[in-house]
Formats: C-alpha cells, sequence, structure tokens
C-alpha cells in the first residue's frame, strides 16, 4: 500500500477545488523543473514545464517575473536559457545595471496594479483612455531610446524591440 505525502494529499486536494471551480485538470507526467542561477550575486531563476500539448512553456522567474516563450524542445530551452544569462551578464557591466532590474520590477508591478483597477473596479471610458495614451507615450519613449542608444548584444536580435513596433493588440483590433 502506497503511502501518500501530506504535501500530494494537498495537491489532490487542490486539484479537487479547481474542478468544482470548472477547471479541467490535466495530469502530466513529471516535467517541471526549477533553474537557478547566481551571477555574481544577482539571483536568475526560471521555470519550465510540459504542456498538454507536448511543448514546453518558460518563465524567468527571478530578478523579475517574465513569460519567456513556449518551445517544442527541451533542446531549445537550454539554448533559450544560454543565450538569457549571456545577455545578463552583459547587461551586469553596466553601472546602470540595478537601476534596470528596478524598473524592469516597477513594470512588471504597474501591469499587477492595472489588473487589480479592472477587476476590482468599474473604470470609466475616459479614464481608460488616459492609461491608453500614457502607455503609448511611454511606448514611445522606449522606442527612443533605443534609436538613442548603442546596441551592445549582436548574438540574436531581440525578440520584441524592432524599428516596426506595433501598440494595438492584433486581435483587438478586429473587434
Amino acid at each position: 500500500m502506497a503511502i501518500m505525502s501530506s504535501r500530494l494529499i494537498r495537491h489532490e486536494i487542490c486539484k479537487d477545488e479547481l474542478k468544482k471551480l470548472g477547471a479541467r485538470v490535466i495530469d502530466i507526467q513529471g516535467v517541471m523543473s526549477l533553474l537557478k542561477f547566481n551571477l555574481d550575486g544577482t539571483a536568475i531563476s526560471y521555470i519550465y514545464h510540459l504542456n498538454d500539448d507536448n511543448t514546453y512553456f518558460l518563465e524567468r522567474i527571478k530578478p523579475y517575473a517574465m513569460p519567456v516563450g513556449e518551445y517544442d524542445t527541451e533542446e531549445e530551452i537550454v539554448d533559450t536559457v544560454k543565450i538569457d544569462i549571456e545577455q545578463f551578464r552583459n547587461a551586469m557591466r553596466s553601472h546602470n545595471f540595478s537601476k534596470f532590474i528596478e524598473i524592469d520590477y516597477n513594470i512588471a508591478k504597474l501591469v499587477r496594479l492595472f489588473e487589480d483597477l479592472y477587476l476590482y473596479y468599474n473604470i470609466k471610458r475616459e479614464n481608460l483612455d488616459v492609461l491608453d495614451n500614457e502607455i503609448h507615450l511611454l511606448l514611445n519613449i522606449i522606442k527612443d531610446i533605443k534609436n538613442d542608444s548603442e546596441r551592445v548584444y549582436f548574438a540574436k536580435e531581440p525578440d520584441v524591440l524592432s524599428k516596426d513596433i506595433e501598440y494595438d493588440h492584433p486581435k483587438l483590433n478586429n473587434l
């Protein structure tokens, strides 16, 4: 007779509660990994797991949380993490690295604040327009700063930051 650990029992109870909420819970056999790096005192961590379609989802969780992407193979995850760590090592050479991390943390916090705003409050359309205009202003500032800055990493092209940045959500434009 197998003995279940208290963690496994709690996990089963949580799964039952999620099912009661209407979730379809899919048990995937054992692929979730936590990756931890220490780069000169800076903790960089990732989590990746197997999705139900046999792809992998990778997320950086330290020094700030950010989804990195979905990949078909674990080798692609290794290649992506290798480049990401290389980019962090390069960025850490900057005297502004701690300020960059602080700003990135605040941007992530801003996303959570905005989510709380619309999940907990009935926001007037004119207030949403103000926020949208300010976000577009900030996105344009980022684009201008990029154009005014010297590129220092060339092993791959930026994932998002390019000359033809589109700010509007493509799926929402068709509504």
